[in-house]
């Protein structure tokens, strides 16, 4: 059967539209249309945090309950206008990724049913230096967002011991991640060991809650606090981003406040339009980790 299309104009762009009428979530009933529908309203803040960077699309053309694949490699048949970006790469050398830098090249991911936007630690503009550490929190059997709440506060804790912000954003998933905006000179190596440093610190101090190692067998009731997404080669859901869950849910910024209000069982799972609501209200509550300069205590040699 023929693609259904449409001619819609966003920013300036025209764009070819296929099949705004396919559900893309089944147990959701919500559309090809609506996933670009919220893309598109939610541009705005997503382009501060998306647009500089290289990203990874993973795209789902019979929805989230079908097969997926990652495309690191901005497809040939991009309009003109979508940039691309020098990336890590692969083995057989360097990729060209997509940047998605106005609305338009947004829209037109959202098309390819590019339902989650990964992205790197660092810009495009200079991919060996972190603009920030990551903290993944990942929950084992037996462990859910209350027990990654309290992980993630115990991070704060000591980030906030040397004198370190941090931000928190769900995974739109399963988990949450801390993030420590640096914004200053620092390399993946550093950053990463710093996680790690942090985590082993944490593991040591609470045994029975925290696993550093991605071991199966070693995570059951446990939550894993996951190191290695600071690695150069790596990419982590972007914030503001859809996730292949049953219901549209989205990586969600929050506040600390929420975070402790998690560890005793307050809902923390958000899905579009309640992230569109909490734009409208409080702003982009991730907006710091753009700004925000520290520092990483000096890695040990």
């Amino acid at each position: 059967m023929a693609s259904k299309k449409v001619q819609v104009d966003i920013g300036g762009r025209t764009l070819a539209l296929s099949n705004l009428d396919k559900v893309l979530y089944p147990s959701a009933g919500f559309t090809k249309g609506q996933v670009i529908d919220y893309y598109v309203r939610v541009a705005p803040v997503l382009l501060d945090h998306l647009g500089d960077r290289g990203i990874t699309m993973r795209r789902f053309p019979d929805g989230v309950e079908a097969g997926s694949f990652f495309e690191k490699r901005c497809p040939s048949h991009r309009p003109d206008w979508v940039q691309t970006a020098t990336g890590p790469g692969d083995r057989n050398g360097e990729i060209g990724y997509c940047r998605l830098t106005e609305v338009a090249a947004v829209a037109w991911a959202a098309n390819l049913a590019a339902i989650e936007l990964h992205s790197p630690m660092a810009r495009a503009r200079d991919i060996d230096t972190p603009t920030m550490a990551v903290f993944d929190l990942d929950p084992g059997p037996g462990t859910a967002i209350p027990e990654c709440a309290e992980v993630a506060l115990w991070i704060q804790e000591v980030l906030e011991g040397i004198d370190l912000e941090s931000y928190v954003k769900t995974s739109g998933s399963k988990g949450l991640q801390v993030y420590v905006p640096l914004n200053t000179p620092h390399t993946h190596e550093h950053a990463s060991s710093f996680a790690l440093a942090v985590a082993q610190v944490l593991e040591k101090a609470h045994p029975e809650r925290i696993v550093t190692t991605q071991a199966k067998v070693a995570r059951k009731d446990k939550v894993l606090i996951d190191w290695s997404q600071n690695s150069r080669h790596k990419t982590t859901i972007c914030v503001y981003s859809l996730r292949a869950r049953p219901q549209p849910t989205v990586s969600t910024p929050v506040t600390w406040d929420e975070v402790d209000a998690a560890v005793g069982g307050a809902p923390l799972s958000f899905e579009t339009d309640d992230v569109l609501a909490r734009i409208d209200e409080h702003g982009d509550l991730f907006a710091g980790t753009l700004i925000v300069e520290q520092h990483l205590p000096a890695a040990n040699r």
